[in-house]
């Protein structure tokens, strides 16, 4: 089905195909200077010293908890406690679950979509170990808030940012809060380089374990001096095949580096076009009868923007998903709605201490529509004048 409105458009021109065939005619395909290059840029864009290029923002997020394991100085360990937010993408848990941490699930915010600070203040104990912090559908969480949660507890703040690239909380780009922060350049995502994913860090040691546990566990992506294996051989031949880590296959191409330096050109303009969108959406949506939408924390750089069935109105989901699609809207559940519904759940080790009615009504009542890097006056028009009666 073709729709008016789809959810994700191409960011793509003659840039990023030019940039593919200097790539095709260099004959060097395999991870390499344009993913080193576009490593450096987009780091330097978030505003943290370091990036580590892979394949998804899945493998973003398995990275990013895979190297608290392997810190030399309190790494996390299986068993640990890691609170979470109930509404997010399957692998903002996954990796958590396969390295055998325990997560706690709280409820969010049925306004902005992000924590329920509250709730995530009373869910924190001694016991926890790790924050996962998920900026939901571009919209930045309140860190002032949960810097100090975390704080107060000692836990580790790390931020699944795959959805939120660009935005910002006081004058700070979102992922550059926690200790690590994922991002995700997907086809649908607001830079796309085919399939892609990035994680940024301002610590050295979390940057070369990255790097090392991104390509097979071996040293030789390492720099001489690292904190890992202090000084690496001098010989190439000796370092070609030394392993220190239980690491993976997640390089990134070529081909996604040398896009990946086309689309950063590009971010800002894309970015501001998301959030003067969302300026429009906002003023003629938010006073709805039927319809919540996201409410903004900082600066959203506006994923993809929520409709959400207010409680106590009368109308379906089913309802609006068909006037949605009558009008040419291409429509998707907010992520994963409340992931503690999922059969998957039967194979996490995983507590649910308060109920969820947030998450749940998220579940039963919200849709997302897309949001792009071009005027969409027409399509807010449409929605303004949704009507049930």
């Amino acid at each position: 089905m073709t729709f008016k409105f789809p959810l994700a458009l191409s960011t793509w021109d003659s840039d990023e195909i030019n940039a593919m065939k200097r790539v095709i005619d260099s004959r060097m395909f395999t991870m390499g200077n344009h993913v080193e290059q576009f490593e450096k840029s987009f780091a330097q864009y978030i505003g943290s010293k370091y990036c580590v290029m892979s394949n998804s923002g899945s493998s973003a997020n398995l990275l990013m908890v895979a190297a608290l394991f392997f810190t030399n100085e309190n790494p996390l360990k299986q068993g640990d406690e890691v609170i979470v937010p109930a509404v997010s993408w399957s692998t903002t848990y996954t990796p958590l679950l396969q390295y055998g941490l325990k997560l706690k699930f709280v409820d969010i915010d049925l306004e902005t979509l992000n924590y329920d600070l509250d709730q995530l203040a009373n869910a924190v104990s001694e016991n926890t170990r790790l924050i996962m912090c998920v900026n939901l559908l571009g919209n930045p969480n309140n860190f002032s808030v949960i810097e100090s949660i975390a704080s107060n507890v000692g836990a580790i703040l790390i931020e699944d940012n795959c959805e939120s690239l660009g935005a910002t909380y006081k004058n700070q780009k979102a992922g550059s809060f926690g200790i690590m922060g994922s991002f995700s350049s997907f086809f649908s995502h607001h830079i796309s380089t085919m399939e892609g994913g990035l994680t940024v860090t301002d610590d050295e040691e979390l940057y070369h374990i990255m790097k090392c546990l991104r390509a097979h566990g071996w040293t030789r992506n390492l720099p001489r001096h690292n904190q890992l294996c202090q000084i690496n051989d001098q010989d190439p031949f000796m370092e070609s095949f030394r392993f220190i880590l239980p690491g993976y296959n997640l390089r990134p191409l070529e081909l996604s580096g040398a896009i990946g330096l086309e689309q950063l050109k590009k971010l800002p303009k894309i970015v501001l076009e998301r959030r003067e969108n969302g300026i429009k959406f906002q003023r003629k949506l938010q006073s709805h009868p039927d319809l919540l939408i996201q409410k903004e924390i900082g600066q959203s750089s506006w994923f993809g923007f929520s409709l959400t069935i207010r409680p106590g109105s009368t109308v379906r989901r089913k309802d609006l998903l068909d006037k949605l699609n009558l009008l040419g809207f291409e429509c998707r559940p907010i992520v994963a709605g409340n992931f503690t519904r999922n059969d998957v759940m039967k194979y996490f080790h995983a507590e649910v201490p308060t109920a969820l009615p947030n998450a749940d009504h998220i579940h039963n009542y919200g849709l997302f529509i897309g949001n792009h890097h071009f005027p969409l006056d027409d399509a807010i028009s449409e929605l303004s004048n949704l009507s049930f009666v």
